[in-house]
This record gives C-alpha cells, sequence and structure tokens, in this order.
C-alpha cells in the first residue's frame, strides 16, 4: 500500500469518528482488478464453485470492457469488516473509496436489517464461505464434479426463496421429528414417520383403533424458504447434499440485506465520504478536487448530457435523498432513519414529489418493439416502480404449499400477490434441478398470460 495512503487512512478514521461514524474495526486491502472482477461476481473472495459463476464473469467482463462498469472497492460487513481497494486506482479514488468504505462500515453497524443478518449468519462471512468451499471440494473428491454439481444447480437456483422473517437456525415443524435421515434405521424423517404404514401393509381391521389423530399438514401454512424446506423434508437426500442447500441458505442471508438496503446503504456512504473529505482539511486543495471530481461520477445520474436514463443509479438517488433529509431533518433524525429502515420503507416514506421532481424520475413503459413510453403516473406508482424489482429478493414469490401422502411437492406461484410473472422456460429449468434432489414427482401452480392456472412439470415428463 502506497505510504501516502497509509498515512491517510488513520486521519480519516479519526475524522469520521469524530463526526459520529460508529463501526467495527476495517481491514483495508489493496487488491489487484482481476480479483476485485472475480469478488464482483462470486459475491465473496472464495465461494463454491459452479458454472454459473463463470456465466456472471464473462457478463462482468464485456460490460467493463465497453466502459459500462468500474469497480472501485468492495467491502463485507463483519467484525471486522474487509475492504478491497483496486491498487490500479489513483490515490484520489482509493482517498474517497476509503471515506465511503467507512459510511457502508457506520450503516451496517447500526441499520437492524444488517445487525439481524449479521447476528444469526455470524460476523466472519469470508471465512464462513470459504470453509463452505472447502467443505464442497471434499464432498467433490468422494462423490464426484457432476453429482456435486446437479446438487449446486438447484440449491443456488433457489438461493433467492429464503425467509429471513424465520431465524437461520429453524427447528424442524412442530410435531415431525428430527432432521430427515436417509436411513431407514435411523431416528425416522418426516417423511418415513409420516407415511410408515401405506393401505394394506398395517394391521388389521379388527385389530387398528377406530379413530387416530388427524394427520399433521406438512407445510402447517405456505412456507416461503425452499431452500430451508427442502433440505428438512427431502425425503432421499444424503447428508451432504443438505449440507450444501444449507450452506448456500446461510449465504443467502448474508445477502440479503446488502440487496434491501442498497439505495439507503449506497447513499448513506456517499454522503459520508463527500463530507468526510470536505472536512479533511490536511488533504492538498488539488487533491481533494480530484476526489470530489470521483465523487462526481459516482453520484451522477446514469444519463449525462442530453440522455435519458432508463435506470435509476442508487448512489444518486440515496444521495440526494440523505443530503436532503439532514438538511430538513437534522443528522439525529437522518441516523434514527438509517437504523431503522430498509429500502421499501425509504423510499415510500421519504422520496418526496418535489425531491422527485428535482430528480426527474418517472415511469414508463416499454414495448417490444423498443418503443419508449412515458406513463402518466403518482409518487405512489413511482415508489412502487423504484421498488419492484427488489421485492422477494428480486424473485418471484413461489412458495411450498404442500407435500402429498405420496410425497409429491406441491409448489404454487403467488401470482396475485407478486406483482411479476414467472419465465416459463426458467421455471421448468428449475424444475428439472429440484427433481434430481427431490426425486419425487414436482409440481408448480401459477398462471398463464391470461390468468389461468396452470401446472408445471420438470421437463423430462413433459416429453
Amino acid at each position: 500500500m502506497p505510504e501516502s495512503l497509509k498515512e491517510f487512512i488513520p486521519k480519516i478514521e479519526r475524522l469520521a469518528q469524530n463526526l459520529g461514524l460508529e463501526y467495527y474495526p476495517v481491514d483495508f486491502e489493496l487488491v489487484p482488478q482481476t480479483f476485485m472482477m472475480e469478488v464482483a461476481v462470486y459475491g465473496l473472495p472464495v465461494r463454491m464453485p459452479h458454472w454459473s459463476f463463470g456465466v456472471r464473469w464473462i457478463y462482468q467482463m464485456v460490460q467493463h470492457r465497453m466502459g459500462h462498469s468500474k469497480i472501485f472497492e468492495v467491502v463485507f460487513p463483519g467484525n471486522p469488516n474487509r475492504a478491497y481497494l483496486v491498487d490500479s486506482n489513483s490515490l484520489e479514488e482509493n482517498t474517497l473509496v476509503v471515506a465511503h468504505v467507512l459510511g457502508h462500515a457506520d450503516f451496517s453497524h447500526n441499520n437492524l436489517t444488517f445487525v439481524r443478518s449479521q447476528e444469526q449468519a455470524g460476523y466472519h462471512i469470508v471465512e464462513q464461505a470459504a470453509a463452505h468451499a472447502h467443505r464442497i471440494e471434499e464432498v467433490i473428491e468422494s462423490e464426484g464434479t457432476q453429482r456435486v454439481e446437479q446438487v449446486l444447480d438447484a440449491a443456488l437456483a433457489l438461493e433467492q426463496h429464503i425467509d429471513t422473517n424465520r431465524p437461520l437456525n429453524r427447528p424442524n415443524y412442530k410435531g415431525r421429528g428430527q432432521r430427515p435421515s436417509s436411513s431407514a434405521e435411523d431416528d425416522p424423517d418426516p417423511f418415513r414417520e409420516r407415511f410408515a404404514s401405506l393401505p394394506g401393509e398395517g394391521p388389521e381391521e379388527d385389530e387398528r383403533p377406530r379413530r387416530g389423530p388427524e394427520p399433521i399438514k406438512i407445510p402447517p401454512q405456505p412456507e416461503n424458504d425452499l431452500l430451508w424446506f427442502i433440505a428438512r423434508y427431502a425425503p432421499e437426500m444424503e447428508d451432504w447434499e443438505r449440507d450444501i442447500f444449507l450452506a448456500v441458505r446461510e449465504e443467502s442471508y448474508y445477502f440479503q440485506p446488502v440487496f434491501n438496503c442498497q439505495i439507503m446503504n449506497e447513499g448513506w456512504a456517499s454522503y459520508w465520504h463527500s463530507r468526510i473529505l470536505r472536512e479533511a482539511k490536511f488533504l492538498p486543495s488539488a487533491m481533494y478536487v480530484d476526489c470530489m471530481k470521483t465523487h462526481s461520477d459516482v453520484v451522477r445520474p446514469y444519463g449525462s448530457d442530453k440522455q435519458i436514463s432508463l435506470q435509476v443509479n442508487p448512489y444518486h438517488l440515496g444521495y440526494s435523498m440523505w443530503e436532503r433529509l439532514v438538511e430538513d431533518k437534522g443528522m439525529e433524525e437522518a441516523r434514527r432513519i438509517m437504523q431503522q429502515e430498509d429500502d421499501f420503507g425509504f423510499v415510500r416514506n421519504y422520496l418526496s414529489p418535489e425531491l422527485a421532481e428535482r430528480l426527474e424520475l418517472f415511469v414508463f413503459n416499454a414495448k417490444k418493439n423498443g418503443e419508449i413510453r412515458v406513463t402518466d403516473s403518482n409518487l405512489h406508482e413511482l415508489h412502487e416502480a423504484i421498488l419492484a424489482p427488489k421485492f422477494n429478493f428480486g424473485a418471484p414469490r413461489v412458495q411450498v404449499q404442500e407435500l402429498k401422502n405420496d410425497g409429491t411437492l406441491i409448489l404454487r406461484h403467488n401470482f396475485g400477490g407478486d406483482g411479476r410473472g414467472l419465465d416459463t422456460p426458467r421455471a421448468r429449468r428449475v424444475l428439472d434441478y429440484v427433481d434430481r434432489v427431490w426425486r419425487r414427482p414436482v409440481r408448480l401452480y401459477t398462471a398463464d398470460d391470461r390468468g389461468r392456472e396452470i401446472c408445471l412439470k420438470p421437463g423430462w415428463e413433459e416429453d
């Protein structure tokens, strides 16, 4: 790390703490651009191997070479926080990034969504993900690449389908016994326990009690956490397969607050890097000007000059909202909002008509022929248009509705309250993945373009 940057980091940290930022220690490290690209693709420095990350890497590389993507930093919340800076960035860029990272660290230390996630998933996600990757490499050695890849196909296809309203380490449904076992001689698993006595295999009619307890419905109510349900109730899964599903689920718990608080978090970090650098009297004047040029690049809308942006830059929107909130309500109230809200409450409660007009935000419809039409919309519709991609971790809401007597898994797409349709070809591919690990019939009920209910099956059953 250059001596000048080493010299600035403790000064910037002291200034941030004097301004009221509270955070766990931050470990800064300079890394090559190639390493940063891999982190952006995998989401973590070391993660379980899978072909889908290669596809994401190609996309990220194309975006980078076209000039549509520049990665300044990646920070992983925890205790300590881990921050990676690109070694090819200029001193001015990395100085701004240090202040930006401290804003992120303050946010993740105090925001309740992040706090709940870290209390459950742990404060050392980098090490935990590396341990998951190492465990999977061991399983590949014993079970073979193809078998492990099939399980990862299913688990990663469902990584968004968790329920963070329930604890990470949640027990089986009440009265359902212990974790399922692949051996009938071990403790009975939920499937075997429920269906141990089939018609014609039990005691004679006159030996049976006249009336027994009603069977317990599984699940007792629609279940949102597909990763958990399959790991706990799949009839024929082996222990190592369940472990992979639960490892993917644990990492998804870590990523969920990052996704749900992106506008707030990036805006908060941008507000603080701007303010810290503005008050950093130890920076040479020319260096401060160059830092602010980088700041302008970070928080500008995607469109420029006479171009119109059809996307919302979360840095720009979040920064503008925090700047207005601090000005209108004061820092104490701004910090209270930072602690208690996520993007849904933040946008709905604090993106005002005046600010939306100043930022020139609008709702539009895009036709298949490429025509873009701006629609007449009110503030509520604008809020929901901004938030729509964030609902349910960006995925359609699919729930487990029933585990039938023959082991059939019934899934239902909540198309009425979901607000988004289902990509039918993709859904069938996911059903193929799930079918390989569930090993009993799998059905998904959804709606077609006309709103009529249809039932999707794995692809091999449609042939």
